[in-house]
């Protein structure tokens, strides 16, 4: 399968020395491949995109040292091929370790590990529990291994981080040999990005600790979680990633006989309605426009009902989940808000606090609205109940960190 550079890619003359002992942060989706190329000091990155695999508008793009940015087209080119050419891409960078982001650790791994047979079969086996991710991810383990195969590989969890949470909280209402032979809990995601906020507001508050943090990662896929000294304590998404808010293609929660409900009534498929809760759900499903907030919101204000109640429903399950999760903390310090809706959207972040009307929250209008497009900040007036704050999220750095920890060379 061909693959064509439609940049001339030459980056060697750029300035490698900054770039010391870096570690490859490599995360695989069902179509995708995020990856970057961070520095030990987290001064310097290279970052790209391998997108739309296995299609014919399938490519990487690719942004060098320098700043410079390119396209490499690979037609029709899946995981293989293309982690083949990012690696070809950064060979010369000498990376001295590759840290893989898995969705799903089950509750065996409560931390990053180091590939083994054993952690690779078990990220495997877990397909079960993420199908469209665990097994992209095991072929981004097996290409590096393939190419580099004395190359240490770190595989970090994003479930790992809520494996503090206490059973209260992450076991479901269910018969105990569901739990004991099967495993049936609720897990959590988004670890690596509830991990990072909470520890970087820690750091940046000027209130003493322990700090009791809400963070909201709100993006096409949502989650908050409550996380206490630095600890996971509950959490929204549970066995799988379709639990809890209302997401920008997923329902989020619904009565657990819609299934049967549907089946009956509609002779749809238990297969159909779980792919209807997942792909065609959530803000698309109730605008019918997009699961981009943005477009939603644009319509919105041109008088579209069905986007204006997709914005109202959003805003109110987020705002209801943040305030039931805070009955998990010991203290509340406040609300962290990252991903790209939470990041971006002044608007929603206003009104999911509105919400929380009975909490004594209080903005400061002008601080929201100065923060988006990366910046981070507080946004809570003096007289506030509690600390607001915006984080962006930096889910490669956290995994290029947990991956320096487990292999001792921090």
């Amino acid at each position: 399968m061909s693959a064509s550079l439609t940049t001339t890619f030459d980056d060697k003359n750029s300035d490698t020395s900054t770039l010391t002992s870096p570690t490859l942060v490599l995360n695989c989706g069902s179509s995708s491949i995020k990856y970057a190329l961070i520095s030990d000091d987290n001064s310097t990155r290279i970052t790209g995109l391998a997108e739309n695999l296995g299609l014919d508008t399938a490519r990487i793009k690719h942004t060098t040292l320098n700043g410079e940015k390119l396209e490499i087209s690979i037609p029709g080119g899946r995981h293989k091929l293309a982690l083949q050419k990012i690696l070809e891409l950064l060979e010369q960078y000498h990376f001295i370790a590759v840290g893989h982001r898995v969705v799903h650790g089950g509750r065996e791994y409560s931390a990053a590990v180091r590939v083994d047979d054993h952690a690779l079969a078990e990220v495997k086996r877990l397909k079960i529990l993420a199908p469209l991710h665990n097994p992209a991810n095991a072929l981004g383990i097996e290409a590096v291994q393939a190419i580099y195969p004395d190359m240490p590989q770190v595989v970090v969890f994003d479930t790992a981080f809520h494996q503090t949470m206490p059973p209260v909280a992450f076991r479901y209402a269910l018969p105990k040999y569901l739990y004991e032979e099967h495993k049936i809990r609720r897990y959590g995601f988004h670890g690596t990005s509830h991990a990072y906020v909470s520890e970087r507001t820690s750091q940046i508050t000027e209130s003493k600790g322990p700090h009791g943090w809400l963070t909201a990662h709100l993006g096409n896929g949502c989650s908050v979680a409550a996380v206490y000294d630095g600890k996971s304590l509950d959490t929204s998404m549970g066995l799988t990633p379709l639990e809890g808010l209302m997401m920008g293609t997923r329902s989020g929660d619904v009565d657990p006989s819609l299934h049967m409900h549907l089946k009956r009534q509609l002779g749809i498929s238990l297969e159909e309605t779980d792919k209807m809760l997942n792909s065609d759900s959530g803000l698309l499903g109730i605008s019918g426009l997009s699961n981009d907030l943005r477009t939603i919101e644009q319509a919105a204000s041109e008088g579209h009902k069905d986007a204006q109640l997709a914005i109202e429903m959003f805003c109110y399950r987020a705002g209801k989940y943040l305030a039931s999760l805070s009955c998990a903390l010991p203290e509340f310090t406040g609300i962290v808000f990252t991903g790209g809706i939470g990041e971006n959207s002044v608007t929603t972040r206003a009104s999911i606090l509105a919400v929380m009307r009975h909490f004594g929250i209080k903005i400061d209008a002008d601080k929201n609205a100065d923060l988006s497009r990366g910046k981070e900040g507080s946004f809570h007036a003096d007289d506030s109940s509690i600390e607001l704050w915006v984080v962006p999220t930096d889910e490669e750095y956290r995994i290029a960190q947990e991956t320096r920890q487990a292999l001792h060379l921090v």
